[in-house]
């Protein structure tokens, strides 16, 4: 799926890394649920909602996930970035508290060859906080999407 979405409908953002599924690098969402595009064929998401990183600021605000990716320094090169941030995405629909851990875990199927990964936790947690205030209130998550 990976190469379909790149070269057929030039969605970009979803990169190739190891093309062997182990560094996470072409990370979607198929129905909420994070998939290696390159171990999966076009053809078996037929009918389902596949998200890439390009539909997280489609209205021209960024996620929450963007931003808090952008506030914590999140990402040094930016080459995992897009799966780090659907993934994250993911963990945070199931778990909007998580731990520490809870992130980490998440994370282990994403590899960052630049950071530590401090950063980009952080910004899960920050993410976590301004998707909780999101739901409660429409207006701070704008606000949180500028800043």
């Amino acid at each position: 799926m990976v190469h379909f979405l790149r070269e057929k409908l030039r969605l970009t953002g979803t990169h190739i890394g190891c093309d062997t599924t182990h560094c996470g690098a072409c990370t979607v969402l198929v129905e909420g649920i994070p998939v290696k595009s390159c171990t999966m064929l076009a053809v078996q998401a037929d009918g389902q909602q596949v998200t890439t990183v390009e539909a997280l600021a489609a209205s021209g605000t960024l996620h929450p996930i963007q931003a808090a990716f952008k506030q914590e320094h999140g990402l040094q090169c930016g080459f995992c970035t897009p799966g780090m941030m659907l993934t994250s995405i993911a963990l945070l629909q199931e778990k909007p508290d998580p731990t520490e851990d809870d992130i980490r875990w998440a994370l282990s199927g994403n590899i960052c060859r630049c950071t530590g990964y401090m950063n980009i936790v952080k910004a899960v947690k920050s993410a976590a906080v301004q998707m909780k205030t999101a739901a409660a209130t429409p207006e701070a998550a704008t606000a949180a999407a500028r800043s």
